[in-house]
Formats: C-alpha cells, sequence, structure tokens
C-alpha cells in the first residue's frame, strides 16, 4: 500500500467554538472542512449552536486518522474531557 502524500492526505479537525453572544458558551464537534462548518455553525444551520452564533474557532486539531479524531471528540464531551479543555485547549 503507497503512503498518502502530504498534498493528497486529508484530515478530520477535532474543533472548540466559542459563542461571541454569550460569555463562556463553547461547543465541540469534530469535521473535514473546518470553514464550511464553521459557516453552516454561523448561518444556524445547525440545531444545538444556533442560539448561540455568532461563533468563532477556540481551538482545532487535525488528526490523520478519522477514528482518533471521533474518539478525542467523544472523549472532550465527557465531565474530564471538558475540564482538560479548559485548562489546556
Amino acid at each position: 500500500m503507497e503512503k498518502p502524500t502530504e498534498s493528497s492526505q486529508s484530515f478530520h479537525y477535532v474543533y472548540i467554538l466559542e459563542s461571541l453572544a454569550e460569555v463562556g458558551r463553547y461547543y465541540m464537534g469534530s469535521t473535514q472542512n473546518l470553514r464550511e462548518r464553521l459557516a453552516r455553525h454561523n448561518h444556524g444551520e445547525v440545531a444545538h449552536s444556533s442560539k448561540y452564533r455568532p461563533w468563532r474557532i477556540k481551538t482545532a486539531i487535525a488528526f490523520t486518522d478519522r477514528r482518533r479524531a471521533v474518539v478525542f471528540e467523544g472523549y472532550l464531551k465527557t465531565v474530564s474531557g471538558r475540564a482538560f479543555a479548559k485548562k489546556r485547549l
């Protein structure tokens, strides 16, 4: 199996958004297209985030393995993951 080149490699992003409308309100998710996903959040197309828009990207972490991105996103949504994000991200 051939190793992907840097230009052909796709990334999976785990992101934390920060609401500009309500201090202390964050949203965590994952996507392959960070700009498009942020636009969807800011246009009110995501039910869980629509009433706290506009949003800005606070943190984004790129993974080459989709499965690892999904696992990390799940971790960030736990109590210990939220504490980690608050302290480190």
